[in-house]
């Protein structure tokens, strides 16, 4: 069987302290194991092709629904994670499926309008919001029409321990929370940068003495000393030196990109459009679509209500709006 083949180059290559497909603890539904594939590489597979995964290409990263084609998306976001992360697993030799599969769905339960919208959900619901918490629930429950995919274990706390203060189980897990913070802070500032926002010279002088002064050179630098410094694997992480200065970076992100400037202008506009879609919704609860009004005895209204407005788009959210509030132009045709 092909599937056993694989799980036995897994257990010859990798190293000791890699999560083996074989050893996986499992799902919530047990299933018959696939014939060619292993239990990650099944659950990659099934992360890429849900809904959630190909709605990703219109939601806001950074810079709210952008016209310019080269703008990262919350899509491009999630392959940049994943390839970062699977160049560290592979030089670590660890279970380069996993660290895929826990990348791809890492932000699936991303808002639309980036974190703007997430913090609007979180104050709107009764027990907060955080994306990587309905990144899981994304998986475990929303998706195939309130079924979920059904995933193993090592992925869904990868999924939803990449950010926050709980810290994955799993090696691999823990490389896709450094591999996001890589991704994000790099490619942040190459879009600023093409937005005019940010000049490469402006970048702070310490931090690009230790990581390098181009998009390739600090990316390069960051994977290489995750590398070298997490041999012992006793963790995944960095050299003081490195995240001193990739931390300094983020903050500069926060106090330059992300916070007060141009490109946030129109983050009031999107939480409103956010606010007055959930007070509309839990009002009027029948105009919801109706594989959301079937599930609102077992969850309650306001939970199927962020579950709707959590996995639109940035444009589908306008739209709708606008279908809502905006009133029509009236120009006689009805006459």
């Amino acid at each position: 069987m092909i599937r056993e083949q694989l799980e036995q180059i897994e257990a010859d290559t990798l190293c000791q302290y890699a999560t083996l497909s074989c050893n996986s603890l499992g799902r919530v539904k047990p299933i018959e194991k696939c014939t060619v594939r292993t239990e990650f590489q099944r659950d990659r597979d099934r992360i890429l092709h849900s809904k959630a995964f190909r709605r990703l290409k219109h939601k806001t990263q950074v810079f709210m629904a952008p016209q310019d084609d080269h703008y990262r998306t919350r899509l491009t976001h999630t392959l940049e994670v994943s390839q970062i992360a699977r160049t560290i697993s592979r030089c670590l030799r660890l279970n380069e499926d996993l660290t895929e599969a826990i990348a791809l769905g890492h932000d699936l339960g991303h808002t639309p309008f980036g974190h703007a919208c997430e913090r609007s959900l979180n104050k709107l619901m009764p027990n907060g919001f955080a994306h990587n918490l309905h990144s899981l629930r994304v998986v475990d429950v929303l998706e195939k029409d309130y079924e979920g995919l059904n995933l193993t274990f090592e992925v869904r706390n990868g999924i939803a321990c990449h950010t926050g203060n709980q810290i994955p189980k799993t090696l691999e897990g823990q490389v896709i929370r450094l591999s996001d913070r890589i991704a994000y802070i790099n490619h942040d500032i190459d879009d600023a940068i093409r937005a005019k926002m940010l000049k490469n010279d402006s970048l702070p002088k310490e931090c690009i003495k230790v990581l390098g002064n181009s998009h390739g050179e600090r990316i390069n630098r960051m994977i290489l000393d995750v590398v070298e410094n997490s041999k012992d694997y006793s963790s995944i992480k960095m050299s003081d030196e490195v995240w001193q200065a990739t931390d300094e970076l983020r903050n500069f992100l926060f106090e330059n990109v992300y916070v007060d400037t141009i490109a946030q202008t129109e983050n009031s506009k999107a939480c409103a459009i956010v606010n007055m879609l959930f007070e509309h919704f839990t009002q009027n609860s029948n105009e919801l679509p109706e594989e959301y009004q079937q599930h609102i005895d077992i969850y309650g209204v306001q939970q199927i209500v962020c579950d709707y407005i959590a996995g639109m788009t940035d444009l589908y959210a306008i739209k709708l709006f606008e279908e809502i509030f905006v009133p029509k132009v009236w120009t006689g045709s009805d006459l």
